[in-house]
Order: C-alpha cells, then sequence, then structure tokens
C-alpha cells in the first residue's frame, strides 16, 4: 500500500446544515452556503468519498481502501438531512453516513437532545434510497460512558433494533454521542452487534486507526473553507491512533462522579 493514500484519512462530522439553527446546537451548523464550499473543496482535492461501510471493510481486512478516500457523516439527524443536505450529496454524487438518534426521532420516542427541528423515522428508509448510510447514534444521546452496563447496552441494542425494523436490514456502524467512549464502552458496543464505532477526536483517522474507535473532525461554524481543505491535505490535525491523554481520562472520572449524583447526562 502506498504510504502516502491512506496515511491520514479526514472523517468530517456535521450535524445540522441550515440557516437559522436552535442555540444550543449553532456552534456546530454550517449553513448551506457554506455547506455548498465545503463539498467544492472536496470534489476539487480529488478524494474519493466513501461511507464508513468501505472503511469498516479495510479495517476489518476484507477490501482496499480507494486511495486519499474522505468521509461525510452526519450526527443525530436534524430536519435538513433527509431534504436539502441529501439533494446536494445526491446531486454530487457523493455517498455519507448518518448516524441517527433514534428517541429524537422516533414517533413517541425521548431523548435527551434540546428542542430543535428533527428528521422523523419514517425518512430513514428515503434517507438511505438517496445515498446515505444509516449508523446508530443511540436511542436518547447520553454519555455512554458513565452509564451502567444494563442502561448501556439498551442504548446500544435498542437504537439498532429501531433502525432495523425501519429499514429491513442489519445496522452495522454506531457514532457515540460526544465521542464519548470506554474499553467497556467499546468492548459492549462489539457485543452489541456493530462492526464499527466512531468518536471524535477531532483528529484525522488512518487506514490504522482502531475499529471501535474511529477518529472525526467535528465540523463548527467558525472553520474556515481554508480549515477543510488543510484537513483534506492532512493537515492541522494530529493522526489517529493515539492513547487517550491525563486530560481526556480525568474528564471522563469527573463525569462519572457527576452521573452517579445526577443520572444520565445529555452528551454535548
Amino acid at each position: 500500500m502506498n504510504e502516502g493514500t491512506t496515511a491520514h484519512i479526514p472523517v468530517f462530522l456535521y450535524h445540522a446544515v441550515m440557516d437559522d439553527p436552535p442555540s444550543w446546537i449553532a456552534e456546530f451548523t454550517v449553513r448551506p452556503k457554506e455547506f455548498a464550499a465545503h463539498l467544492d473543496a472536496i470534489a476539487d482535492s480529488g478524494r474519493t468519498p466513501v461511507t464508513i461501510g468501505v472503511l469498516a471493510d479495510h479495517l476489518a481486512g476484507r477490501a482496499p481502501l480507494p486511495p486519499r478516500p474522505v468521509l461525510l457523516t452526519f450526527d443525530d439527524g436534524f430536519a435538513d438531512l433527509p431534504g436539502p443536505t441529501a439533494e446536494v450529496l445526491a446531486e454530487r454524487g457523493m455517498p455519507a453516513t448518518a448516524y441517527l438518534t433514534t428517541g429524537a426521532i422516533a414517533p413517541g420516542g425521548r431523548s435527551l437532545l434540546p428542542p430543535a427541528p428533527m428528521m422523523t423515522l419514517d425518512a430513514v428508509a428515503e434517507l438511505e434510497r438517496s445515498g446515505m448510510e444509516i449508523g446508530s447514534h443511540t436511542v436518547t444521546h447520553a454519555q455512554l460512558d458513565t452509564l451502567s452496563a444494563k442502561d448501556l447496552a439498551y442504548e446500544l441494542r435498542r437504537s439498532k433494533a429501531v433502525l432495523e425494523d425501519a429499514l429491513g436490514h442489519p445496522v452495522r456502524h454506531l457514532a457515540y454521542p460526544h465521542g464519548y467512549n470506554s474499553a467497556k464502552v467499546r468492548s459492549l458496543s462489539a457485543r452489541a452487534g456493530y462492526e464499527t464505532a466512531t468518536a471524535v477526536r477531532h483528529a484525522l483517522s488512518s487506514d490504522r486507526d482502531e475499529r471501535y474507535r474511529i477518529a472525526r473532525l467535528i465540523v463548527r461554524q467558525s472553520h474556515t473553507v481554508a480549515d477543510v481543505a488543510g484537513w483534506l491535505a492532512g493537515e492541522g490535525a494530529r493522526i489517529a491512533p493515539y492513547r487517550d491523554g491525563p486530560k481526556t481520562v480525568a474528564w471522563r472520572w469527573y463525569r462519572r462522579g457527576r452521573a452517579m449524583v445526577r443520572g444520565p447526562e445529555f452528551a454535548g
């Protein structure tokens, strides 16, 4: 394998793509005009957009990656996703992966996400037909690494089952809410039947990345097209895999202690 082709793989993490987002998600929202500019940068880079499933096949040793891959992922399931966002991606022939929080999109569902315009579960099959691969983003969007084994299993298995019922086929991929994970979370994700799980880490992935902690670059409102171009060139971020630093470990233990007092909390 040519070292230069897959030694760094940008996996972009988007949330909402809209002009007037709720304040709580505004920092992680990209306006449609800016999103189009990002897609122009991806096209100009010569990279090949692929889904998480393609990366999963490579990490499992089943198939090679194309030269210079790039991945577009979307978390939560905001209302723009099965509409204008999916449409502009389909027009450009760019596949992507959508990780959906089932408690926020299913009839009668409950999640920890604050109020926002969300897609509905009956649009999931349509979203897939438009070229989006579907993955789970749990039921409630809780901080998974603070949950009991029972609650964690529910988040992982129930969301998977809801999406599989809607699609009529297995759902193989998971995204940890806000990237929060641990050795226990990764182990139980594998036991729940997921082949991969994405974190955040704000780092470039690679052909050596961990299947249950794939690094993503979180795209904020403040990021420019130049930032996107830099990531596409393999610049401006470290490259996974790497071990968690002391601050990450300390923050995890703090959140676990807080959850023991307050109960499950929104990962965001």
